[in-house]
């Protein structure tokens, strides 16, 4: 059985790990990956059709607690541990729920110090007990006539909340912990540049968590823009964002069987290959033979996706000329985001002339791929994959235009 300290406001967690508000889903899983002997039978809960519209939980089933991340921001944003028989709680150190304590009233005021009255839900037939960053709900099943301003002696507490803020139902995810930064560059939006052809490069808004010299220093979250274009050398790349998570070369493109003349082309001595920024969200390729950049590729990092949390979501603007009939001078510019929809996307362009490529992802390992295809359609020196709940997987966006093309996002990390 967990035994856990609870930091109203901040934390679910012990001396090995925790649970911080405000951490990426990414981090979560990662500590449940490397204590999955201990913590077992966890549960992905999202919404397959609307995942902007529900939490994305953990559900840590054997252990009776709930992560809820925000969908947009896939931060945490809520901790609910929603059986209290399973697991071990304390407050500074001192339990107040385990096999030997229960989790009455008296024992939370004795632990928490309890200043005001409860607050009774009558839908639900719970009391809840607010602190600051922290609520508890009890249960009052045994009475039949619930009281309506005090605790009856005796109530058991049924569930608990970590949370952000005063009010459990307006909070919202916090920023990123410093804690959580763990020497990582993380992107807080990313606007694509362009000129009236097409896209030029990013401007990215990167924050990471800088200290100053000495080791007494008070470190801190620091804001950073950088630019980076088509055409940039690899040094160019590095001197701006740092050493990538992992570099990839690509295999052969089986996609040349798709340009006019495939049986001319001279197969290359040496790959492109990309450099995967997975807390960016964000891949460049390079070309082999002049090591510049020729491709950027942007992840939105959905649930449901064959790359669902390999990659942060990237945050991204990419603004969007719209010809409009009538005066051939009039042009209207609008911004296409990591939310917008497909649909959305094709009202503001008009629809592609070709058929979509149909994309069906599936690793060496085990050829099969649970969550289907996906559509791939070119527009704009643009590539958008598109997930069959009309959401967008990835853009990738080409340099100057190519003699060949193709509507495909490329595989750019190792791990497919």
């Amino acid at each position: 059985m967990l035994d856990l300290e609870v930091v109203p406001e901040r934390s679910l967690g012990n001396e090995q790990w925790e649970f911080a508000l405000g951490m990426p889903f990414s981090q979560a899983i990662s500590i449940l990956q490397k204590h999955c002997r201990i913590i077992k039978n966890v549960q992905v809960l999202y919404s397959e059709q609307t995942p902007l519209c529900h939490d994305l939980i953990l559900n840590l089933t054997q252990d009776g607690i709930k992560l809820l991340f925000d969908a947009t921001s896939q931060r945490l944003k809520v901790i609910e541990v929603y059986d209290l028989s399973k697991v071990k709680l304390k407050y500074c150190g001192v339990h107040f729920n385990s096999q030997a304590i229960a989790p009455t009233i008296e024992q939370i005021d004795q632990s928490f110090g309890a200043t005001h009255p409860g607050v009774y839900n009558a839908a639900e037939q719970l009391f809840h007990l607010n602190f600051r960053g922290l609520s508890f709900s009890f249960q009052l099943d045994s009475w039949n006539e619930a009281p309506k301003y005090e605790i009856p002696h005796g109530a058991m507490v049924k569930r608990m909340h970590i949370y952000t803020g005063n009010n459990l139902q307006e909070t919202r995810a916090p920023a990123m912990p410093l804690a959580c930064f763990l020497g990582n560059i993380y992107a807080e939006c990313v606007d694509v540049l362009r000129d009236r052809a097409g896209p030029l490069g990013l401007k990215l808004r990167l924050l990471t968590a800088g200290s100053g010299l000495g080791v007494m220093a008070d470190a801190k979250v620091r804001s950073l823009e950088r630019n980076i274009y088509f055409g940039d050398s690899c040094q160019d790349v590095l001197g701006a964002l740092g050493s990538p998570h992992k570099v990839f070369y690509k295999s052969e493109d089986k996609m040349k069987i798709h340009s006019p003349s495939p049986h001319k082309q001279v197969p290359s001595k040496c790959n492109d290959y990309f450099f995967n920024y997975f807390t960016l969200g964000v891949d460049i390729l390079f070309d082999s033979s002049t090591h510049l950049v020729k491709k950027f590729v942007l992840h939105t990092n959905y649930p449901g996706h064959y790359n669902f949390n390999i990659y942060h979501r990237c945050d991204f603007k990419i603004p969007l000329v719209i010809k409009k009939e009538g005066a051939e001078s009039q042009t209207e510019d609008c911004i296409l985001t990591t939310y917008s929809k497909w649909d959305q996307i094709q009202e503001l362009l008009g629809h592609p002339m070709e058929k979509p490529v149909v994309l069906h992802r599936s690793s060496s390992a085990n050829n099969t791929n649970p969550f289907g295809s996906t559509f791939c359609f070119g527009l704009q020196r643009m590539i958008f994959e598109v997930m069959q709940n009309n959401h967008i997987a990835s853009v990738t966006l080409y340099g100057a235009p190519r003699t060949t093309s193709q509507a495909r996002p490329e595989s750019s990390s190792s791990s497919h």
